[in-house]
């Protein structure tokens, strides 16, 4: 059975790939076919083929497609009335050229801690697009900065999910987590965002896409950086707000009930973004004289570009709930029990294979934990070495994001490319952030 478990997984994966990259299948129809194939050759019943199709196409399109849809009605707006170029423009006569791509690691990593990977992203891919346009250079230079600060501290550094269920499983404390997530995260975002952007924008030129229909831009008539830089952070403050106070920082504040109710129901992404949406129609463009008929125009292109994104991170998640269902990852993580590692280094190496062969890093992080805990036992390990493993398994649960990775889908839609060109940016970017990862964590564990 396990052997049949492997051979699927494996199978699959190959099949995907020669799919898509030798037959020239679309990916979305690709990703469907193979979802049936390995599920046939796990020995699962045909109806849970369909059903387990169904509910990880459901489970991942339930948050993707309002975030996405919300997002790309946001970019479009904030294209269309100049605002993204406007402050391009704005971040480049603060940066210069040679810094720009640093500011959009700083801006990724920041403003990933209290908000999900996704949503900051869509909410901030457009001032990359913006950035390519005016400097003429590839959008890789831009996008890759900002994914990798985006990507880190998503995975190291709490409040987000995977972190803060992989500390409370292990026992470690939040304090030391975040401390070295940040003594992992800033290298790991500098070697994978503006050095590997740079080594890459040169060889692969991307030119950015539209969400809707070009317009002449006209600095003086384009609204003001202040603006958009307000408009922008309205969602990432709700967010960040609802995140706060269901943190531990507000462990034992009373806040009166009416009060907690409000800043849940505004500080979840749905609502956040459809604020942000609200005021930007006004302000960018009801207040600025577009007329009704422009507007909806808009909306209609963004929307048609936002179709496929949303169906391949779908499809994505369809083929992740599928592996999931097989139980490989899970059993080759327990057969590793058996062996003797640094349980750092195990929980990496964990990590690392249900990533691999599940996609999620979240899922992988959490599998990773459970795995490694009792590996724990009876060891006398410090709580900063504790923490460190945490960092260990967040590292191992970014590696390789590939074909099976929702995020894989979303970020080559999104920024224009390839299969091909999206495993030699975004996969290799993820890959180093993995292996600095673990590199920082080792050293530190041998200095503490």
């Amino acid at each position: 059975m396990e052997l049949q478990l492997l051979f699927a997984v494996f199978a699959g994966i190959a099949l995907l790939l020669f799919l898509i990259l030798k037959l020239k299948i679309q990916a979305f129809l690709s990703l469907l076919i193979v979802c049936i194939a390995v599920g046939i050759f796990a020995g699962m019943p045909a109806t849970e083929i369909l059903e387990t199709m169904k509910d990880g196409m459901g489970s991942t399109l339930g948050f993707v497609a309002t975030v996405v849809g919300l997002g790309a009605l946001f970019g479009g707006v904030l294209e269309q009335s100049g605002g993204a170029q406007r402050l391009a423009s704005f971040l480049l006569k603060k940066t210069g050229d040679k810094r720009a791509p640093w500011a959009m690691m700083v801006t990724g990593f920041a403003v990933a801690i209290p908000v999900f990977f996704d949503v900051a992203f869509i909410i901030l891919v457009p001032v990359t697009y913006a950035l390519s346009k005016r400097t003429g250079k590839s959008l890789l230079l831009y996008a890759l900065p900002l994914l990798a600060g985006l990507a880190i501290t998503h995975a190291f550094i709490p409040p987000t999910p995977g972190p803060i269920a992989v500390a409370d499983i292990l026992g470690a404390d939040l304090g030391w987590v975040i401390v070295f997530g940040f003594l992992a995260g800033i290298p790991a975002a500098i070697i994978s965002g503006p050095i590997f952007a740079r080594f890459i924008s040169k060889r692969i030129k991307i030119e950015p896409k539209t969400f809707s229909e070009e317009i002449e831009y006209d600095e003086e008539k384009a609204p003001s950086p202040g603006l958009i830089i307000s408009i922008i952070l309205i969602p990432i403050f709700l967010i960040v707000a609802n995140t706060l106070v269901q943190s531990p920082l507000f462990d034992g504040v009373s806040i009166p009930g009416s009060i907690l109710y409000t800043i849940e129901l505004v500080g979840h992404p749905f609502s956040a973004l459809i604020i942000a949406n609200l005021i930007a129609w006004y302000f960018l463009g009801v207040k600025r004289g577009m007329q009704k008929e422009f507007l909806k125009k808009v909306a209609t292109k963004s929307f048609q570009a936002a179709g496929i994104i949303i169906l391949l991170t779908g499809a994505g998640g369809a083929f992740k709930q599928i592996l999931i269902n097989t139980g490989a990852g899970e059993m080759i993580a327990d057969a590793l029990n058996n062996a003797w590692f640094n349980p750092l280094l195990f929980g990496f190496i964990v990590a690392a294979l249900v990533r691999v062969l599940q996609g999620s890093s979240t899922v992988a992080m959490i599998t990773a934990a459970g795995i490694t805990a009792p590996v724990l036992t009876g060891g006398e390990y410090s709580m900063a070495q504790t923490s460190l493993i945490v960092i260990a398994i967040a590292s191992g649960a970014s590696i390789l994001s590939h074909v099976n990775d929702s995020g894989f889908w979303l970020v080559g839609q999104y920024l224009g490319l390839t299969e091909k060109q999206t495993f030699k940016t975004w996969t290799v970017m993820t890959t180093l952030i993995a292996v600095v990862g673990l590199l920082v964590s080792l050293i530190l564990w041998f200095l503490i």
